[in-house]
């Protein structure tokens, strides 16, 4: 593909392009110090974390799945010693514009490393937020004429190494993309406890199927933000999370259309409710990556959907 023009009008339209990332040279585990979030902390701290084989051979098997059904698939380049997993963070399409994220200082690489992929985009296409803007695509959901956003609006934003995305971002898109309509949802957050911490808006709530979605009403901090969600859906179209599978990133699955998910193979209930809904579930192992509070749809950043 030496070309790519980008268009991204939801979730879960069938899938053409997208960039993986990629395990191959994620270096040791991170001290206690050196970790984002509480979930990879709790691992580090139990002797826990996931070895690089492991990751390795994981995000294996959903490159075969995504090979499968015809996805380009775009590869960043490989930092040694360096975990670029979660391409979701660090850029995400809204239509046909692609929007590099203000991330955590410490990345930064990452983005450097899709670079030669940015360069078949068309560079009036790219764009990038102000500095005082902090957002990751964890956080932003196209949802047709929607722009659904997780952010944190408490005063302590700064004290919360979890807090990701910002009001100030939540504004920017209003400005950035007037003909959608951006919805904005307060995040439940913790430095300290993963089962208390919404990381990103996917760790609490995915848009599924047609009409359908996946949400966990303790990821919520107002109870009407959560409401407005199961009141576009329909309650009859909701599959509700308990907080320990919330905890185990069950919102955090990937469509490639909307009749086709990949999942975590230890997701029963929700496979099964996902199948009962006629979708084909293509189940992967991904437990060693999820101890590190992100799954599948943190380590996609899709590109173009029909």
């Amino acid at each position: 593909m030496d070309k790519i023009d980008l268009h991204i009008p939801n979730e879960t339209a069938r899938l053409r392009a997208v960039i993986l990332g990629t395990a191959m040279s994620n270096g040791a585990a991170p001290s206690l110090e050196e970790a984002y979030d509480p979930k990879s902390r709790e691992h580090i701290a139990a002797g826990t974390y996931p070895q690089n084989p492991d990751m390795i051979i994981e995000m294996a098997h959903v490159a075969a799945v995504l090979s499968k059904y015809d996805v380009a698939i775009f590869s960043p380049v490989q930092i040694q010693d360096y975990n670029q997993i979660f391409t979701r963070d660090i850029g995400f399409v809204i239509g046909d514009t692609f929007v590099k994220s203000n991330i955590l200082p410490d990345r930064d690489q990452e983005i450097e490393a899709i670079q030669h992929i940015l360069n078949k985009i068309d560079p009036s296409k790219i764009i990038k937020p102000p500095e005082e803007v902090h957002v990751e695509g964890g956080d932003v959901m196209v949802h047709n004429d929607y722009i659904f956003v997780g952010t944190y609006r408490g005063d302590d934003y700064p004290n919360f190494i979890t807090a990701r995305t910002n009001v100030q971002a939540v504004e920017w898109l209003e400005k950035t993309f007037p003909n959608k309509k951006v919805v904005s949802f307060n995040l439940r957050k913790s430095n300290e406890v993963a089962r208390d911490n919404a990381l990103h808006l996917d760790c609490c709530f995915q848009p599924v199927g047609h009409n359908k979605c996946i949400i966990h009403r303790n990821g919520f901090l107002e109870e009407e933000e959560y409401e407005f969600l199961v009141d576009l859906f329909g309650k009859q179209n909701c599959f509700e999370l308990t907080k320990d599978e919330m905890y185990h990133m069950n919102s955090n699955i990937f469509s490639i259309a909307p009749d086709v998910v990949i999942s975590e193979r230890g997701f029963t209930r929700l496979n099964d409710w996902l199948r009962s809904h006629n979708i084909t579930v293509e189940e992967v192992p991904y437990a060693e990556i999820a101890k590190q509070e992100g799954l599948l749809r943190c380590s996609t950043l899709p590109l173009i959907r029909d």
